[in-house]
């Protein structure tokens, strides 16, 4: 007998699998292009234009898309572990809801303090002296981390569904001579 409501959960598990893989791949993505992109575009400003360029993407980024991606891969990636538990993949779910943690204690800890800072009136280069280059490391933080955490949860959503193998079914051998014919007694 086929048991229905398991096969749901499973479903229900294997799309909240790939939810939180495709959050925190797309959060990894978001701070790989601040990485390679938009801040070493931002380094050829002048520190005026930094400072109000910055502290306008703070302000747009700040948005209900952004956050239910930011957020949302933190609590899909931990429900993923959560709803994984026993099954093949998921010490891999579970790295990647850890990894994806610490990305987002980064952000919280690191960057968003750096932002609230450069959001303060103040002499744009001073301002910008104190916010570059530990905005820059602490992403580059993250970013690893994000890339690790989809890594890891693509990892367990491809392990997830294995199933130990059967092995067939043993038949008996018959005995064989050390030339490779059956022996004439069968013992």
């Amino acid at each position: 007998m086929t048991d229905i409501n398991g096969e749901r959960r499973a479903r229900a598990a294997g799309g909240v699998l790939v939810a939180a893989t495709v959050a925190a791949g797309l959060m990894a993505g978001a701070f790989y292009v601040f990485a390679c992109a938009v801040m070493p575009a931002l380094a050829r400003s002048g520190d005026r234009v930094y400072v109000d360029v910055m502290r306008d993407i703070n302000d747009v980024i700040q948005n209900p898309v952004f956050l239910l991606f930011f957020m949302g891969a933190l609590a899909l990636a931990g429900l993923a572990g959560w709803q994984s538990r026993g099954l093949p993949g998921s010490r891999w779910i579970w790295a990647g809801a850890a990894a994806y943690a610490l990305a987002f204690l980064v952000t919280v800890v690191g960057n968003v303090p750096l932002n609230d800072a450069l959001a303060r009136p103040g002499d744009p280069a001073a301002l910008r002296e104190r916010f570059e280059d530990p905005w820059v490391a602490w992403n580059v933080v993250r970013a690893v981390l994000s890339t690790l955490a989809t890594a890891c949860l693509a990892a367990g959503l491809t392990t997830r569904g294995r199933r130990p193998a059967r092995s067939a079914p043993r038949t008996p051998q018959r005995p064989t001579a050390p030339h490779g014919t059956p022996h004439p007694t069968g013992h």
